[in-house]
């Protein structure tokens, strides 16, 4: 069965309107430009694109992953950005607080530095930027304080795609996360809030394939990661929660996700993403 038919396949089955790809070390970049753009002239301020650009020829985009807590941003959204500056966009990883609590031995403060430490080196492996917000781990506020720090954080990196958390999750941080980016893209993209950069559009913004969010995720976008799987998973090991040193085993759950994901998607190694509702219209012409 070759891709062409492969996908339409999988698309009958409703297992994901789209397949992206992007060709390994020395390749072709494959389609990866038709879903994940800037945004567009004409687009409303604080609105992201609606699809119309499907078709055009592949090119990098800045990407931004925020997430509730560093190994969220690499585990669940880093192979995303990996696809993106192995094309040549500029990545960043925006944590909104370090995860300090997440260790039952070693103390928060020590183990918040572990985790800043682990995220820069990480991001330096995936050739990106590791910022952090100092909202403490399990306390994250959903206030317009931290929506508009998020909101300036994309405003200065300009990112033209933007993952983070899905709303359906049982974890309460994720759940502001979700709140927070949601907010934060819509003020970003608005010219009449005046803040110390102008205004930025978010071409788009997927939500990532989580284990913790997981309650109504449903899987339309598939990335091809085949080319960036192993640089990711080593960004991933500079964590020492990577190997379920706090009693889940992300190494073997991601690894094995981006093989059956692979399977799903007709690649060897993919992952899934959830496309937020309103970025699937499309307007068709109809002459």
């Amino acid at each position: 069965m070759d891709n062409a038919t492969r996908r339409n396949f999988l698309k009958d089955l409703g297992l994901g309107a789209a397949a992206l790809s992007v060709a390994g070390e020395g390749g072709r970049a494959g389609e990866i430009g038709q879903s994940v753009q800037a945004g567009q002239a004409g687009q409303m301020p604080g609105r992201p694109a609606t699809g119309e650009s499907a078709g055009e020829a592949a090119r990098p985009v800045n990407i931004m992953a925020i997430a509730a807590h560093p190994g969220d941003a690499f585990f669940a959204m880093g192979a995303a950005v990996a696809v993106q500056t192995h094309l040549g966009g500029r990545g960043a990883f925006l944590s909104l607080s370090l995860g300090e609590k997440g260790s039952a031995t070693i103390p928060p403060a020590r183990y918040g530095q572990m985790q800043r430490e682990a995220s820069e080196r990480a991001a330096q492996t995936l050739g990106a930027r590791a910022l952090f917000l100092d909202y403490p781990d399990g306390e994250i506020p959903v206030n317009d304080e931290a929506k508009f720090a998020v909101c300036d954080a994309i405003r200065e990196h300009k990112p033209g795609v933007i993952v983070t958390h899905w709303r359906g999750s049982w974890h309460k941080d994720h759940q502001a996360c979700y709140a927070i980016a949601n907010d934060a893209i819509f003020y970003a993209g608005l010219p009449a809030i005046a803040r110390n950069a102008p205004a930025h559009n978010v071409g788009q913004r997927f939500f990532a394939d989580n284990w913790e969010d997981a309650t109504g995720f449903v899987a339309d976008t598939y990335l091809d990661v085949g080319g960036v799987f192993d640089r990711w998973i080593e960004a991933c090991a500079a964590f020492p929660m990577w190997r379920g040193e706090n009693g889940f085993r992300y190494d073997d759950y991601y690894i094995s996700l981006g093989v059956a994901r692979g399977c799903l998607s007709g690649f060897e190694r993919a992952i899934a993403l959830m496309s937020a509702p309103d970025q699937l219209t499309r307007r068709l012409h109809s002459l």
